[in-house]
């Protein structure tokens, strides 16, 4: 006897993008939604597992943003150097060591001053 087809409900839907889109692995979402195999969550539901980490990055992104904007300056230096390219210097300290020794050079065996 044939296992009966599998037909997502729309709850399922969202529960898999939900949990897509925070990292949860295909294993695990299967089995919370009630299938033997990540290979049929795949099939049933591939919009959803692709769609739910873009929709977290694209909803954290923006909050980064609107913090940054509304003067939050560790968003800012984070957006600026995740996405400008920005990044920390030392501050410059002159050398605090001894120069190297002084060499003398040898001609025909004679030491030079």
């Amino acid at each position: 006897m044939p296992r009966p087809r599998f037909n997502p409900t729309d709850e399922q839907r969202k529960m898999v993008k939900s949990m897509a889109a925070v990292g949860v692995r295909h294993e695990e979402i299967a089995r919370k939604v009630g299938i033997r195999s990540p290979k049929t969550l795949r099939k049933h539901f591939r919009s959803e597992l692709d769609e739910g980490a873009t929709d977290a990055n694209y909803n954290v992104a923006q909050a980064l943003y609107q913090n940054a904007r509304a003067g939050n300056v560790i968003a800012q230096m984070f957006w600026l150097k995740a996405r400008s390219g920005w990044r920390e210097r030392p501050a410059f300290e002159p050398a605090a060591t001894a120069p190297p020794p002084f060499v003398v050079a040898q001609e025909n065996g004679v030491q030079q001053p």
